[in-house]
């Protein structure tokens, strides 16, 4: 019988109690192999059925919200998006995210690298903050401008890249491939003007100058966001602005006025400029 068509299988999760445990332990688990049953269905039928103390995160169970982000037969995934067929294993090995602290079982602690996220400001930046406060249009973008950008959009920071990062696995200071992809679909967007902001951080030993282009972040997004390539476009601005080819943006230029009468009726008109 094939693994594919096996009745049963089983689990081999590595289980760690910061209060009770010296050390993280293995503990199995066999269970009902069902049609269409993903990594995350089994560990749901683990906890209801034989040990309800066995912890985790999970949400959307759709892909979409990046918290059930485990190393699954060593590979970083999505437990929500991998089918156990996929896998084609007698045994299926969860154990949580490496490259960070462990919470509890397979709960890893993401702060270091939402810390590291913030400190890149991950948001638009503008010299304009009433017009941001008070719009009186829209920032306007061609379709080759979004172009720019639009796929480092999709990250839903699951953490599988910092997992899989060789250079965030030996380097404590590295900001990592999620914070620097994430910074780079800002300094790609031609609305932000915030490139000279975040050079300060980019440019030292937390910037993209410590990847070695292993790869594996992209290898494992579940998303396509191929943070590989956003880290090597964020080295190349970097050097085009140290020799002064990188042309600065203008955010205020962008600007696209309304036509006259189209201003929504629950957007208060701004107070006259001064000049």
């Amino acid at each position: 019988m094939s693994d594919a068509t096996a009745k049963e299988i089983l689990y081999r999760i590595r289980r760690f109690e910061p209060t009770r445990d010296r050390a993280p332990r293995w503990q199995a688990f066999t269970i009902p192999r069902v049609p269409g049953m993903t990594v995350l269905d089994g560990l749901w039928t683990i906890k209801q059925t034989q040990d309800a103390s066995l912890a985790w995160r999970s949400s959307c169970r759709m892909g979409i919200c990046g918290s059930c982000g485990m190393l699954i037969n060593g590979r970083a995934r999505l437990a929500c998006n991998t089918q156990v067929s996929e896998i084609d294993a007698a045994v299926i090995v969860v154990a949580p995210l490496p490259n960070f602290d462990i919470i509890r079982d397979l709960v890893p602690d993401l702060s270091p690298m939402f810390d590291a996220h913030a400190a890149l400001m991950p948001y638009l930046i503008r010299d304009d903050a009433r017009e941001q406060e008070r719009p009186t249009g829209e920032f306007s973008q061609s379709p080759q401008e979004l172009e720019r950008y639009l796929q480092f959009s999709y990250c839903i920071k699951c953490g599988c890249c910092m997992a899989a990062c060789p250079t965030y696995a030996t380097d404590p200071v590295y900001s990592g491939p999620m914070p620097l992809a994430q910074a780079q679909r800002y300094n790609a967007d031609g609305r932000d003007g915030g490139f000279l902001r975040r050079r300060a951080v980019l440019g030292g030993e937390r910037g993209p100058w410590r990847c070695h282009f292993a790869g594996e972040c992209s290898r494992v997004c579940p998303k396509g966001v191929d943070p590989a390539k956003a880290i090597q476009l964020m080295k190349r601005d970097l050097v085009w602005d140290y020799i002064r080819l990188r042309k600065e943006q203008c955010p205020a230029a962008v600007m696209s006025k309304p036509k006259a009468g189209t201003r929504r009726p629950d957007i208060p008109e701004p107070p006259p400029r001064t000049v």
